[in-house]
């Protein structure tokens, strides 16, 4: 018996190392985008961009070998959409934690979580939601990266009355904003174009081409670059200091995370070691904790939600392990220096490619591993490039939603706060949290719908929203 076959069990997962390889690329070709992304969304904090491309390859290595050996799960983990944007707008932006301290909160939560998978509890409270909540939280996740993906690249802004509106193209910022969302719309038809070909890696090559569009724009005068409201230069920098510049930037903050003295609490007066005592160490743990619990339910269950990993009665095979590897993964990512790592909903573009088992994900592990030799190319990468995946992928996850018997009132109807409350609070834990509540509401009469363990998840996202 050769190792991959002893490691992985190809022929009881009935795959071959040939489709391992290729599904594990083709996860990686759909996760990738987050190499640009998060740095994008992250820096907004102070962190550095190109030190926070490097957390971002080696947090993704890690978690995603994690996984490939723990859990022999076809998942790619990486920094995750949305715990990114409630560390950066929520944590550190509103309620004014230091990006330091927030990881040390992030590490903190990692180890609690290692020890609630070792004791099974999350396994038990995501095999406690009913199938058509599961069903709803990979639409609802779609939808809402979508939003995100239309907000990155400028299709739509804030507006005073109506909250959002959309872009005018070709008003006073049509060289910045108004090209964006312009390339950004461009860049999903062409996507959607070579999916509907069902071109391998459809994902990275609408980014590319999109990307290849902005720098033509950028050289004949279209697009101007604006680093003071977020529009930088498309054409990489492939000097010596662009390509090690990201690698001092990594070890600078890698070293600024663990020093106390910068440490700090929008309320507390005490510093250092004295702030883990703290009421507001106890807040952001807890906000953390929280959040990051009920979206790793919810990005597990709109990965699987309709692919082979998911049983016909809701369930998930190896989901202990799974959420076992997720600890690690976030545990690790909070050392580094990067928000929450954890599974993404993309893999399931790999599973239905193929990937079966671990070898895919080790694969794919190491093309992360292999992208930081290509940090000048990823740093270049716009907002408005990587939208067109998102929008691919958000409506890859939205057509779980079928599985949802819509004449159940009592099921669908909860189905549907959970996932348009996703959207509107801008949170997938607080449209989880609806979305049980509700349910449990309008079945608290119907035997065999109701356990406890649902009924304990509402009664905490109650006394959540009424205490915080």
């Amino acid at each position: 018996m050769n190792l991959p076959e002893r490691l992985f069990k190809l022929r009881e997962n009935n795959t071959s190392v040939r489709k391992e390889i290729y599904a594990g690329i083709i996860t990686f070709l759909a996760v990738a985008y987050i190499l640009a992304v998060n740095p994008d969304i992250l820096s907004s904090t102070g962190m550095p961009r190109g030190g926070l491309f490097y957390v971002t390859a080696i947090a993704a290595f890690i978690g995603t070998l994690a996984m490939a050996f723990v859990a022999n799960a076809p998942l790619a983990l990486a920094p995750a959409m949305g715990l990114n944007a409630f560390f950066a707008y929520s944590i550190v932006q509103t309620l004014g934690f230091s990006w330091q301290f927030a990881l040390f909160a992030i590490v903190v939560e990692g180890v609690i979580f290692f020890f609630l998978s070792l004791s099974s509890i999350r396994e038990k409270i995501i095999n406690a939601i009913p199938l058509s909540l599961k069903y709803a939280m990979g639409a609802g996740v779609g939808i809402y990266i979508t939003l995100i993906a239309f907000k990155n690249a400028h299709i739509v802004k804030a507006h005073p009355v109506t909250l959002v509106t959309i872009q005018n193209f070709f008003g006073p910022d049509f060289h910045t904003a108004g090209i964006s969302a312009i390339l950004a719309l461009a860049g999903i038809l062409f996507s959607a174009f070579l999916m509907h070909r069902k071109t391998p890696g459809d994902l990275l090559w609408g980014i590319l081409g999109t990307w290849v569009l902005g720098i033509i724009c950028q050289l004949t005068g279209i697009y101007h670059v604006d680093p003071a409201n977020g529009f930088y230069s498309l054409l990489p920098n492939f000097s010596s200091t662009a390509l090690t510049e990201p690698f001092y930037e990594f070890c600078r903050m890698f070293g600024s995370a663990f020093k106390i003295d910068q440490w700090s609490c929008p309320r507390s007066e005490v510093s250092g070691l004295k702030l883990l005592l703290s009421a507001d160490f106890a807040v952001i743990c807890f906000a953390f904790l929280f959040t990051d619990f009920f979206d790793t339910v919810g990005t597990v269950n709109g990965a699987v939600a309709g692919t082979p990993l998911m049983n016909k009665d809701g369930s998930i095979p190896r989901l202990k392990k799974i959420l076992l590897a997720d600890s690690i993964a976030t545990f690790a990512g909070g050392v580094l220096g990067t928000s929450t790592t954890t599974t993404f909903a993309e893999s399931a573009v790999g599973i239905r490619a193929g990937a079966r088992t671990g070898l895919s994900t080790m694969f794919c592990a190491f093309c992360f591993l292999v992208s930081l030799l290509a940090a000048p190319i990823f740093l270049a990468i716009p907002g408005f490039a990587t939208a067109p995946a998102l929008v691919v992928v958000g409506f890859l996850m939205i057509k779980s939603i079928t599985y949802i018997d819509l004449n159940d009132i009592a099921s669908a109807i909860p189905a549907y706060i959970l996932m348009v409350s996703i959207v509107f609070t801008y949170s997938i834990s607080d449209g989880l949290g609806l979305g049980v509540i509700s349910y449990t509401v309008l079945n608290c009469r119907s035997k065999g719908k109701i356990n406890w363990i649902l009924g304990v998840i509402s009664l905490l996202f109650v006394v959540k929203y009424l205490c915080f």
